[in-house]
């Protein structure tokens, strides 16, 4: 197993920040190839197919840079669990000591939440030059919660790509991590986060290593970063709930849900 991928605790260098009201209010939808070929959908529907197309916790195990250590089985599904048809990551506050976070900054333990990552990896080619990953969400947007999904490299980090992330408040957080400080970033507020609202990336290559990521919430364009560096890199889908870090250090005391539908990954085929 490669050394696992960290996402950094807070943006730094030089982070380009748009707000939504700069937004073009009309941006074309990239339009899909004729080879057009579905890799992931329905997968929520029972556990047998959650556990034919996802693995439990993250990629590297239970620990990330946050508060909440990750636990998750066939055989337990106290923090991650189906719905009628929906994913539900749940953290529960715990009064115990269960010592610090494996992972860089290395925090207090003090949830226990849930994690998913896809078995498919994303893989950006020449072989295939555009890739669609979509979902519907519930989120918490409350202090001290940071939901959220998003692309992280495979062998090395960056390459990042958050299609969805909270810290403890309204706004969601486009970000594209080229490198630890070459960032691109664009907030959008959100109304109502813990309503049903639909979060999307299209990722079409550009250049022999380069992609353009066009991100969308509830299928309306807000932003296109430029990922140098991102093709030929296979990626890690991760959907997860965490806790405190970037969300502030005082977190609920009651439980935190996070729900998830409708997740899809498409593909074309050149």
């Amino acid at each position: 197993m490669p050394a696992h991928p960290r996402r950094r605790t807070l943006l730094t260098g030089a982070a380009a920040t748009a707000a939504a009201a700069a937004l073009p209010l009309a941006q074309p939808r990239p339009a899909r190839a004729a080879a057009w070929e579905t890799v992931l959908d329905g997968s929520f529907a029972s556990y047998e197919t959650l556990e034919a197309s996802w693995n439990y916790l993250y990629p590297w195990g239970s620990d990330h840079n946050g508060t909440a250590r990750m636990y998750g089985s066939p055989t337990d599904h106290h923090h991650v669990y189906l719905e009628n048809g929906v994913l539900v990551l749940k953290a529960t506050r715990i009064d115990w000591d269960e010592g610090n976070s494996s992972a860089d900054p290395y925090l207090p333990i003090r949830y226990h939440s849930g994690a998913m990552h896809a078995k498919h990896q994303v893989l950006v080619s020449d072989q295939f030059p555009d890739y669609e990953i979509k979902g519907e969400f519930q989120a918490p947007s409350s202090p001290g919660t940071w939901p959220a999904f998003w692309l992280t490299g495979v062998s090395s980090w960056p390459p990042e790509s958050d299609i969805l992330e909270f810290k403890g408040d309204n706004e969601n957080w486009f970000n594209t991590f080229r490198t630890a400080s070459d960032v691109s970033t664009t907030r959008v507020p959100v109304p109502s986060p813990g309503s049903w609202h639909s979060y999307r990336v299209w990722i079409t290559k550009t250049s022999g290593s380069d992609v353009d990521i066009h991100y969308y919430l509830d299928d309306q364009w807000q932003a296109v970063h430029h990922g140098a560096g991102f093709a030929g890199q296979p990626l890690w889908v991760i959907c997860n709930l965490q806790m405190e870090g970037s969300s502030g250090g005082s977190g609920p005391t009651t439980d935190t849900y996070y729900r998830a539908r409708n997740i899809y990954i498409g593909r074309t085929r050149a």
